[in-house]
């Protein structure tokens, strides 16, 4: 399975690269494009278009400003689409969180967070994993490793607590 991961601009990519990151960290294969809904609106439907032919299950679509390029491609695809409000400008990604949330019934976007691209991979992954057992049990492991890391960060912070009050500090 493949997922397609666009960005309105190549200001973009290095936020936008957490998006293939973690899909590749889940073993999902992606491919990745610069296509703006303003500046190459005929690019933008033509991807969207072909994208189920190219094999592509879901489109991962982050952009900043007016933000209308996750919603140009939910509106020439069935595939899922989920959206990355990118940060910038004077209202630090609040327009582009609205321009991307904000869709008309019927043609929805899923919207992660502002800048939030490592989660639109996972979401892509559990959208996968639905129809597929091994990203299924990927993900499993990827949260089972996200957990295992806090303890050990608990572990360690508990450690430090006890160490203070054993030398004698008093609150």
């Amino acid at each position: 399975m493949t997922v397609g991961v666009v960005m309105g601009s190549q200001s973009d990519l290095a936020k936008m690269s957490k998006a293939w990151e973690a899909l590749s960290e889940l073993g999902i294969g992606y491919e990745v494009r610069v296509i703006s809904a303003h500046r190459t609106p005929d690019e933008a439907v033509a991807y969207a278009r072909g994208a189920e032919e190219r094999g592509l299950c879901a489109i991962i679509a982050g952009a900043g400003g007016a933000a209308h390029l996750a919603g140009v491609m939910a509106a020439y695809t069935v595939l899922p689409v989920i959206g990355v409000p990118i940060a910038s400008g004077a209202m630090g990604g609040f327009d582009a969180l609205c321009s991307t949330v904000m869709m008309p019934s019927g043609v929805p976007v899923a919207t992660v967070a502002i800048d939030g691209a490592a989660n639109a991979g996972v979401l892509a992954a559990q959208i996968i994993a639905l129809s597929d057992p091994r990203v299924r049990e990927r993900l499993t492991e990827y949260r089972r490793s996200m957990a295992e890391k806090v303890r050990q960060v608990d572990a360690g912070v508990q450690a430090q607590a006890q160490a203070k009050t054993a030398g004698g500090a008093v609150d």
